[in-house]
């Protein structure tokens, strides 16, 4: 495998074999220290399951719901012992009470302010929406904890494809404004895999740093 290739690199590490390795839902039920990881955040409903299933190339790998708020533990995904993939929690509007609201919150703090292993964050912005309060209010939170994270749009079949470079520049610039947030966001859908090996490329290459 050539690193000259990134392409083939990221396809290489989603083609191994993937499983469910623990749910979370405690700071004490967190899984001991293992491979690299790579984190999904995100607002309700904004597609962070169904990313990981289309990176993977598996349907049913994380559970995907059109209600917000499905997603109610860190959910740790084994990729060929090379990688761990994890799905936290959405913010936002999820229809659930505050206090479980604020033990999500306080849940993923945990997790990414203590994890040695996180290389990095995607956070997922939906493309028709744009970079909302909330996930402004995230990112700020990641740079005050020194996250590193990564603007990862979503759900760009639903939106025209001439506004993807529009809605790329939009989300750079706030990015620009945040000191964690890597300079370039990616586009992505779920749906029709645009921008998925380019995904499992970055993905790849932070993960073999």
């Amino acid at each position: 495998m050539s690193s000259a290739d990134p392409i083939e690199a990221g396809r290489l590490l989603f083609a191994a074999p993937c499983e469910f390795i623990a749910g979370a839902a405690s700071i004490e039920s967190l899984p001991g220290i293992g491979a690299p990881e790579i984190a999904f955040a995100g607002r309700s409903n904004v597609g962070k399951s169904s990313l990981v299933n289309a990176l993977t190339g598996r349907k049913t790998l994380a559970r995907v719901s059109s209600k917000p708020g499905h997603t109610r533990q860190l959910n740790f995904f084994d990729l060929g012992g090379r990688l761990w993939l994890v799905d936290l929690p959405g913010y936002g509007f999820a229809q659930v009470s505050k206090s479980m609201k604020d033990a999500w919150k306080d849940l993923a703090t945990a997790y990414l302010r203590g994890r040695p292993t996180l290389r990095r964050v995607c956070l997922l912005i939906d493309s028709r929406h744009g970079v909302k309060k909330t996930d402004e209010e995230t990112m700020t939170n990641f740079d005050k904890a020194a996250i590193v994270y990564q603007l990862v749009l979503t759900k760009v079949d639903q939106i025209p494809a001439a506004k993807i470079p529009a809605a790329l520049e939009a989300a750079a610039k706030v990015a620009a404004k945040h000191v964690g947030a890597h300079p370039e966001p990616m586009a992505t859908s779920s749906e029709t895999g645009y921008g998925i090996a380019e995904l499992r490329a970055a993905i790849a290459a932070v993960a073999a740093q």
